[in-house]
């Protein structure tokens, strides 16, 4: 533009007027004029001498230059799980740092928010994974590889497996043609006020008043199997689906318990020791008394169990100086084949025994005794009088029960729908979330939850297995080189 000024012959100028004119023009000052007549003249001397234009190389970030941004990673891998943008501000605020590094100033709070976000930090939830709070305890493990993973091993021969969830793997040779089809249950609550909370918002939208608290509850209780689905009728008029409030499950009134137990023989004529139940009238209702408060009874507990399959009554019998009176757990663990139990004492302080002294104390040998361990629930005695089989999932390990993920699948519809105060709408909205569960869906997170008993079988920890699970998405099983590749990793 410079030089087309100057030879414009419309409205003839000197080199300077046409210098000053085009810096004019661009809101420059006389100094960029000076610096056009300048490059103008050296590029008349030599044509390849040509101005170089500066732009993007005033504003790279100083994490782009030497070891900064390495020495904040580790800076910040020494504070721990919970780093803030602070912590950034205050490091490079330390004089050796700033030597180090050539730096004149500090930098602002605002500086360092960018620096986390151009350093792949983000101002989020937590990822959620596995329970770590007990999912590697010793017993847990040992019910996981000792039970659970070896009764679902004889049944997996008989049950279908999917690819892809639409067409069956039949690939695995079967012993017979019986067919087991393997019902997960369980529960999971839903409430009125949980909402999706981040969606596109224009700029000018105003804050909206919203309820506090999570609202009303309603718990949902279901079965459901990779090969069909939640369980319905084939008519569709029947559901397993039951949705109530929350409670908790019981064993039978009688059943075997330590807790409380006394250590030595009852006295006769004292207060018996039983198990204390609701008591309850011929409508098998409970009997309030006339304070209000329900009613409660004492019965005897139920007979126990020697490992011989003897059974073993803890009262005395009939004809006995106490008869009827509560034996205690010294003369229990005696019967049991376990020599000096009345030198050892009832409890340990707070139950909180040393694992290092066995036996430590009549309470924890008696809870080891297998009569008290492998108690079975009202829900294990009923099904078994009908047929089925009942498999407990070990504790902490969600990831097996592929349950889990359709409950988060339903909740991720279910956040979807207008938000409501109303448990009538609370109800509908929940039927309408899991009904939205495909069944391709389910038999993909069916295949997922096999993929991590299969890791487990193999001896894998569950972090290992974690890794194994994003590394062999599209597999049923996992290969026998993926312990190469975690030998590689440590």
């Amino acid at each position: 533009m410079f030089r087309w000024t100057y030879i414009d012959q419309r409205n003839p100028c000197t080199w300077t007027e046409a210098s000053n004119h085009t810096a004019q023009a661009h809101e420059k000052s006389a100094h960029t004029a000076r610096l056009l007549r300048k490059w103008s003249r050296s590029s008349v001397a030599d044509r390849g001498d040509l101005p170089i234009n500066l732009y993007g190389s005033w504003n790279v970030s100083l994490l782009d230059k030497g070891t900064l941004a390495d020495d904040i990673h580790l800076h910040l891998q020494s504070v721990g799980k919970y780093v803030r943008a602070q912590d950034v501000v205050d490091y490079l605020a330390q004089p050796d740092v700033q030597q180090e590094h050539r730096l004149k100033n500090m930098i602002s709070l605002a500086t360092a928010q960018r620096w986390m976000h151009m350093m792949d930090f983000r101002w989020t939830k937590s990822p959620s994974g596995q329970y770590v709070d007990g999912h590697e305890r010793e017993d847990v493990v040992t019910s996981r590889q000792t039970k659970f993973l070896l009764m679902v091993a004889k049944l997996s021969m008989h049950m279908r497996t999917w690819k892809d969830g639409l067409e069956e793997a039949s690939d695995e040779p079967r012993p017979h043609t019986q067919r087991v089809v393997m019902w997960y249950h369980d529960e999971s609550t839903f409430y009125a006020n949980d909402h999706c909370k981040v969606y596109w918002v224009h700029k000018n939208e105003t804050a909206k008043q919203h309820p506090k608290g999570e609202g009303a509850s309603l718990m949902v209780a279901d079965f459901v199997s990779a090969d069909y689905g939640w369980l319905r009728s084939s008519c569709g008029e029947e559901s397993a689906q039951i949705l109530f409030r929350a409670g908790r499950p019981v064993m039978a009134d009688d059943a075997l318990s330590a807790r409380h137990m006394p250590k030595f023989p009852m006295k006769t004529g004292g207060i018996p020791f039983g198990v204390s139940r609701i008591k309850t009238g011929s409508d098998r209702k409970p009997i309030y008394g006339a304070d209000g408060r329900v009613l409660t009874e004492k019965i005897r507990m139920a007979d126990g169990q020697l490992t011989d399959g003897t059974a073993q009554c803890f009262y005395f019998p009939e004809h006995h100086e106490h008869a009827g009176a509560f034996k205690g757990m010294a003369q229990i663990l005696m019967k049991c084949g376990f020599s000096g139990t009345h030198k050892l004492r009832a409890e340990c302080p707070g139950f909180k025994c040393n694992p290092d002294i066995d036996p430590c104390c009549c309470r924890r040998l008696l809870y080891k005794q297998p009569d008290f361990a492998d108690i079975k629930s009202n829900l294990e005695i009923a099904c078994e009088m009908r047929g089925y089989q009942v498999i407990f999932l070990p504790k902490f390990h969600c990831e097996l029960s592929f349950l889990e993920q359709c409950w988060g699948y339903g909740k991720h519809v279910y956040r979807q729908f207008p938000l409501s105060s109303s448990e009538a709408v609370l109800k509908q909205n929940v039927i309408k979330a899991l009904d939205a569960v495909p069944i391709i869906t389910m038999r993909k997170f069916a295949t997922r939850s096999l993929r991590f008993m299969d890791a487990y079988r193999k001896g894998l920890d569950g972090k290992q297995a974690a890794f194994a699970m994003k590394k062999y998405r599209g597999h049923r099983t996992l290969p026998l080189s993926i312990f190469d590749e975690l030998n590689e990793l440590n």
